[in-house]
Order: C-alpha cells, then structure tokens, then sequence
C-alpha cells in the first residue's frame, strides 16, 4: 500500500514531489517511488533528510521505524566513553583495540604521525597481517588542497604534508604484508575513525586545533544503534574515494 503519511506530510508542508527531491538531493521520481511502491523506503540519511524538512518524527512517516528517543537511546548506549581530548587517552588504547580485531582493522587519518611511532602498534599490524586480518590504512594525500587547508587552519603550513610523507616511511616495513593496503585520500578530514571489528575511536576535528586536543568518542556497535554505523560509513565512502598505493613514495599512486 502507498504510504498516504508521507503523501499527506508533503501536501501538509505546501511542497512539491519536485522541491522534496531538490531539497534532499535525489531524483522526483525516486520520492514517488517511496510514496507509491509498497515496501520502497529511503536509506536512513535520506529518511532523516525528510523528516526533518516535513518536520515529522521518522517513526510517523515510517512506521516500523524506531522513534527519535528510542534512536537516541540507543545511540548513548553505543557510547562507551568520551574523552575530552584525544591527549588523555592511554596510549595502550590503540594497541589494545586493534588486538581484538578479526574481520575489520581500519585506520582513517591525514597522518596519524604520533600512532606511526608506536612500537605495540607495528607488533599488532604484523600479527594481524599474519593472521590475514584485512588491514586498511587511510591517509591525507601530502600534495592535495584539502591537506594544505588543513595545515594553514592548524597554523602549520606545509609541514602538514610533511607529516604525512614522514607517516608513510615510518609505515615502509608493512607495505609488504599481505592483506595490508595502503590508501590515499583528498577529502576534507572531520574525524580520524580507528575501528576494530565492532569498535571505534572516532576523534573529532575542531577548526584551528590539532587533532590531540580535540575530543574522541569510544563506540561499540549494538543492535537497533546508528550512530557506530554512520562514522563506518563514511570510512567506506572516503576508501572507494581514495587512490591505492604500493609504497611509501608511490604518491601518484596506481589507482583504486
């Protein structure tokens, strides 16, 4: 049956099925398609997205949707602590995340420089690597303009892109593992994400500030909570972005 709440929400709101896609950033005949096809609904973002500019609850528009308290709820309950700076997290936190990884070992950073320097940290990799964990790593392209802005807003210039090619040669003894691979990204950083299997060190950027005195939130995966899933996502999106290379210098890279 055709969903008649979001029809109806629409109508309500003084929109069109035109201005809704406009406004949401999808196809008009992508929005009919949730109105009238039994069973077609948005993914999540886009759910959000319309709720939000209908102003209604996604759970009225969708109804075996979970309400927004009980999507906030959960998204407390996959918090598992907050540190106000990442400074002040043990230094044994990393190492110890990444031991328990099995299936998902990703690391998304401009340069990560201070975690390159880790000596627990290169045991693990190299452990994992061994047991053919799949290991991801992430960082900034030295020579793109989101890295240099971030340099400038940090007050550091171009010593930003220095880290980075420091980062890469100090990594120079696990390009050669198998199941180790090596990334390069050009997107604007908003996090640096640190997962292992079903958890996460999601350390936040803060204009002007370096990363080791912005907050970082531990999360652990739960059934029913989004808020793991969102930051997982947008590793996933920034590695399909990303170009693959092959060794510390490889910086033109040989494609994804």
């Amino acid at each position: 049956m055709a969903n008649e709440r979001l029809r109806g929400a629409i109508t309500e709101a003084n929109l069109t099925i035109e201005q809704v896609a406009t406004r949401i950033g999808v196809d008009p005949k992508t929005v009919e398609r949730w109105i009238n096809m039994p069973g077609r609904k948005p993914y999540r973002r886009f759910q959000y997205a319309i709720a939000s500019l209908l102003q209604q609850d996604v759970s009225y528009l969708w109804s075996d949707e979970a309400t927004s308290a009980e999507v906030a709820e959960t998204g407390n309950a996959e918090l598992v602590k907050l540190y106000p700076h990442r400074s002040v997290v043990p230094n044994t936190t990393w190492p110890k995340l990444y031991a328990k990884a099995t299936h998902h070992f990703d690391v998304l950073v401009y340069s990560g420089f201070w975690l390159t320097e880790d000596a627990a940290f290169h045991r693990i990799v190299k452990e994992k690597a061994a047991a053919n964990v799949p290991i991801r790593f992430l960082l900034g392209d030295p020579d793109c303009e989101a890295v240099a802005q971030r340099g400038m807003d940090e007050g550091i210039g171009p010593a930003m892109g220095l880290k980075i090619r420091n980062a890469l040669l100090n990594y120079a003894g696990l390009f050669g593992l198998l199941s180790v691979e090596f990334r390069l990204h050009s997107t604007v950083l908003y996090n640096s994400l640190y997962r292992a299997d079903d958890e996460m060190l999601a350390n936040g950027h803060l204009y002007g500030v370096g990363a080791y005195m912005a907050p970082v939130l531990h999360l652990q995966r739960i059934p029913g909570g989004e808020l793991f899933d969102s930051y997982a996502e947008s590793f996933e999106r920034v590695w399909d972005s990303a170009r693959r290379i092959t060794s510390p210098t490889d910086l033109g890279g040989t494609g994804t």
